[in-house]
């Protein structure tokens, strides 16, 4: 498919829409991305066509869905290169799924054993395992970042030891967009026997992560941030890291056999898939990434960095305005604030103009911290956005530094 800016827009409805008079400029794609029809249709589709439970039922409208969402696994399982569907977990997102390998170590973790997070993690990707280093005893250590927000390898080596069983970190930073070296983390931590989870929800819109090629023991992302539904995420896990760990929740279709005396698991991925599931958010996240692959991914990550690059310069132009994040590898996020100016107020008087902008501390409060600031604003860009609602965030940008000033 050929990259035409103006098709790709025509596919999403609601950049159409205008707010407060002016037509939408939407750049809080980190938060959660725009929509295509596709999905939408996809979406409409279920409900109207087929709308029934799966794996329970012998009637039509039951295996049309059963078949609809695990043909969703397989293009789960297709898109990051995974060995078997049986470890392709569908969650509720992220969260769920980094929640789901920490309720699991409570039984594996051992006190005095040490787990890693990076610094630049979101919420989700630290207070989890802090809960887990509060059950277990275990001691949780941080990777340090440096001043263009990139982690400091140098300490994560020295930090690595015989002690060390778990290492968390984001694949992309939410809050700086800084692509981190995980391969390098990966190969390190399997060299002292440590298990590696990544978050890969700021990635997986950007960029095609090949899992088998990592060889990544646990990966996690939500499909709302690449075009999906909202209330549905992946989890992957090496089979023999989640054949061992043990079920997150019990319930229906989690089970094999059930009395009052016992009760014996069903095999993967049903193990960790108790109850009824978001089946129109899986198998619309299957939609979401066949229309991503239409596009290609190749042609997205190139048409971002040329936004990202052009977005860059046209800020780094205003006086007094400092972006935070300047690692050389990064997505298309901007985080940026201006001197003497709170971020909330820069982005009530964007929201006045049509633009849309995310602030405060995004969930990473750490990072915040280091910088020794309240939050940011933030400007994140998805393939559908376009030089032009660059040039409208510069010109807004400008005018609310003359307003608040």
């Amino acid at each position: 498919m050929a990259f035409d800016i103006q098709k790709i827009r025509d596919n999403f409805p609601i950049l159409k829409r205008q707010v407060n008079g002016f037509p939408l400029v939407y750049l809080d794609n980190a938060a959660t991305s725009q929509k295509p029809k596709a999905v939408i249709d996809c979406l409409v589709n279920y409900y109207s066509q087929y709308n029934a439970n799966i794996h329970r039922g012998v009637h039509t409208l039951s295996q049309e869905a059963t078949d609809a969402y695990e043909q969703a696994r397989r293009k789960v399982q297709n898109h990051f290169s995974i060995a078997y569907p049986e470890t392709v977990i569908f969650t509720s997102g992220t969260t769920h799924g980094i929640n789901l390998v920490a309720h699991g170590f409570t039984t594996l973790l051992k006190k005095g054993e040490e787990v890693l997070v990076s610094a630049m993690e979101h919420h989700s990707n630290i207070v989890p395992w802090q809960m887990l280093c509060e059950k277990t005893g275990a001691k949780l250590k941080v990777i340090p970042m440096n001043e263009q927000g990139e982690l400091r390898m140098e300490v994560y080596s020295e930090l690595l030891s015989s002690k060390t069983r778990l290492v968390f970190v984001n694949h992309v930073s939410n809050a700086l967009g800084t692509i981190n070296p995980i391969e390098t983390i990966i190969q390190k931590a399997h060299q002292v026997g440590a298990a590696v989870l990544v978050d890969g929800a700021q990635a997986c819109a950007h960029m095609k992560p090949n899992l088998k090629l990592l060889d990544v023991d646990f990966y996690v992302t939500s499909a709302h941030k690449m075009c999906g539904p909202t209330g549905v995420g992946m989890l992957y896990g090496k089979k023999e890291w989640l054949e061992k760990l043990p079920p997150f929740q019990g319930g229906g279709e989690m089970i094999k056999e059930v009395t009052f005396e016992k009760t014996t698991y069903a095999e993967l991925p049903h193990k960790f898939e108790a109850g009824t599931p978001n089946i129109a958010g899986g198998i619309c996240f299957g939609a979401a990434l066949d229309y991503l692959n239409h596009i290609g991914f190749d042609a997205i990550t190139a048409y971002e960095t040329e936004l990202l690059a052009y977005a860059t310069q046209q800020l780094q132009s205003i006086e007094g305005l400092k972006i935070f994040g300047t690692a050389p590898q990064k997505t298309s996020v901007i985080s940026f604030n201006l001197e003497g100016i709170h971020p909330y107020d820069v982005g009530t008087i964007l929201d006045k103009m049509g633009i849309a902008v995310r602030t405060g501390h995004h969930c990473a409060q750490p990072i915040m911290d280091f910088y020794h600031i309240p939050g940011t604003v933030r400007a994140s860009f998805a393939f559908y956005n376009t030089k032009e609602e660059v040039d409208r965030l510069i010109s807004a940008v400008k005018k609310a530094q003359k307003m608040l000033r």
